[in-house]
């Protein structure tokens, strides 16, 4: 995994101008909004085949605050939110601590599949953390319940399914810090925006949390956060932990590492949208459910490929029942998928006026993929060379890893999988051509056995070198593949063919050079202009389908 992120900014401008001004934290205004999401491929290989000391307490956290110190709930009044989240508000009585929860006022979890949380707050005593998730109005709780005391390779991890009100909570809270005064009492540990799962090294798990967070876009509605800040909290006490002399040395090398990836830089969530689809297919899926009676489609979501924190995520599948009720699943921005959203945002909603759920037409998405060569090919770091030989290593005659690498695009995207290759022709010393000259031959290989119409289209052209020749217009010529690739595969413009003239994307552009950075970075910008004009069209923006470069509108589409 290379540069890790997922950026995701939203471009306002007025209904009927293409001129616009970036915002990268703010809620949209009236007008067009475009946001750019990327989304890598985790744990891809090369190949492209398919596939407890010490403790770790950040400063500001050295003092646990009393009972009687804990803040109340702030208000829920201003647009923003804060980035730290704010406890759940204990309050103490004479009377509350001998008082037992007579039966929560709302149902159990699944009943009526309510309760999703919003934001978290940890408490701990020597024995056990509780972990009391609250509903985006503060008004419904749940609690999960973490034992300190497990051997150091077990998790064990109790879920209540009771929803409970806030008085509820209050008085189970305070039960457990009464049973527990003579060892210290319930403390807070921290306030968090979600879990994002648990890990182990050599000793016992830890649990990552997120303790800062700033919103970055608004899709239909539903928001995307940026991870600003998190903490790695250790599920086991000092006295509990029977690591030896020499593995604790391991465990902090180990611990350090996790903590040297700055984990408050272009990593995204979101509580009710799922980042891992596209807009075409999150809104088809949600229109399929309506059509078979549900009134929301199942969540059997997320899209492992690219979800950053899928490892962190596998023992809180194990140990829970609701993994995603708890736990966050995290997106990064790297290769592989790019999607660009263009809506007018004077409605928010995914739904038209009137009966149609899911049918806004003023919603539209064109998607791309980028991703190295599927091909057993390595290159040999370990000198100073600042272009490493190449070497084909694996002598494979039915290309197998680029035709499973394909058929995985024909399943995610449809057809046509039109193939851009950037790498050079022409080089004193063959390293980037001879890998052109096998992808070639994979790609002839491939398409024998694919019927008409399906066929994987395939374009080769040298890009350096037309940079550096006189007598060709790179831009031009990419403006052409452009054109060439939007006509062939189309963007989603969302409706119900009914009331609403929709469109589906058929198909993905897949652009390639060596290292998938510069080449391919003006490639697919050029690309997404053509798509964007496309866009803005379809919503009546503009009334022909090209941009110029120096509009506002294709200078934020640079910055993204």
């Amino acid at each position: 995994m290379n540069e890790l992120g997922r950026p995701g900014i939203l471009l306002d401008s007025g209904p009927h101008s293409p001129s616009a001004s970036l915002r990268s934290n703010e809620r949209p205004e009236h007008g067009s909004s475009q946001e750019h999401e990327h989304r890598p491929r985790t744990n891809e290989p090369a190949t492209l085949q398919q596939p407890s000391p010490p403790l770790v307490q950040p400063s500001n956290l050295a003092q646990t605050p009393s009972t009687s110190d804990l803040p109340l709930l702030a208000s829920e009044s201003e647009d923003e939110e804060p980035a730290t989240a704010t406890c759940f508000g204990r309050s103490t009585s004479p009377t509350s601590a001998s008082q037992k929860t007579k039966g929560a006022e709302y149902p159990k979890v699944g009943e009526e599949g309510i309760c999703k949380m919003h934001r978290f707050s940890l408490y701990e005593t020597v024995s056990r953390f509780y972990f009391v998730g609250g509903d985006v109005l503060d008004r419904k709780f749940r609690i999960l319940k973490i034992d300190r005391t497990a051997d150091f390779d077990e998790l064990v991890v109790s879920e209540d399914e009771i929803v409970y009100t806030r008085k509820e909570m209050n008085q189970l809270l305070n039960v457990i810090d009464d049973g527990n005064r003579v060892s210290g009492g319930l403390k807070l540990r921290c306030s968090t925006w979600g879990l994002l799962g648990f890990i182990r090294f050599t000793g016992a798990y830890y649990m990552l949390v997120i303790t800062k967070r700033s919103q970055v876009a608004m899709i239909g509605g539903h928001y995307v956060y940026q991870v600003d800040g998190t903490e790695l909290v250790p599920l086991t006490t000092p006295a509990s932990s029977r690591l030896k002399a020499e593995r604790i040395s391991e465990e902090a090398r180990f611990v350090s590492t996790l903590s040297n990836l700055d984990l408050s830089r272009s990593f995204y969530f979101s509580y009710t949208y799922d980042i891992t689809r596209s807009l075409q297919q999150n809104l088809t899926r949600e229109r399929e459910a309506l059509s078979q009676g549900a009134l929301r489609r199942s969540h059997d979501y997320h899209r492992g490929m690219f979800v950053w924190n899928h490892h962190l995520l596998g023992p809180a599948s194990e140990a829970l029942q609701n993994t995603y009720d708890w736990c966050i699943p995290g997106f990064v921005a790297n290769d592989v998928e790019t999607e660009q959203i263009v809506s007018e945002a004077l409605t928010t909603s995914f739904h038209a006026p009137g009966p149609q759920l899911y049918a806004n037409p003023t919603l539209t998405s064109f998607v791309q993929h980028r991703g190295s060569i599927p091909l057993h090919w390595t290159q040999d770091n370990s000198g100073v060379s600042p272009k490493p030989d190449i070497k084909l290593n694996l002598v494979d005659p039915f290309f197998s890893a680029a035709a499973l690498h394909f058929d995985n695009l024909f399943k995610r995207y449809g057809a046509p999988i039109y193939v851009l290759n950037l790498v050079k022709a022409r080089e004193r010393t063959p390293r980037e051509s001879i890998l052109l000259k096998e992808y070639t031959n994979a790609i002839t290989y491939l398409n024998q056995s694919l019927p008409e119409g399906k066929k994987i289209l395939y374009k080769a052209w040298d890009m350096s070198r037309a940079s550096k020749s006189r007598d060709q217009d790179v831009i031009g010529i990419l403006e052409s593949i452009a054109k060439d690739i939007v006509g062939r595969t189309g963007f989603f413009r969302n409706g119900d063919a009914i009331y609403w003239t929709s469109r589906t994307q058929n198909g993905v552009a897949r652009t390639n050079c060596i290292d998938c950075l510069d080449r391919t970075n003006a490639a697919q910008f050029i690309v997404g202009k053509c798509a964007l004009a496309h866009q803005l069209k379809a919503l009546g923006i503009i009334p022909d389908e090209a941009v110029d470069f120096g509009t506002d509108v294709v200078s934020v589409l640079s910055r993204m």
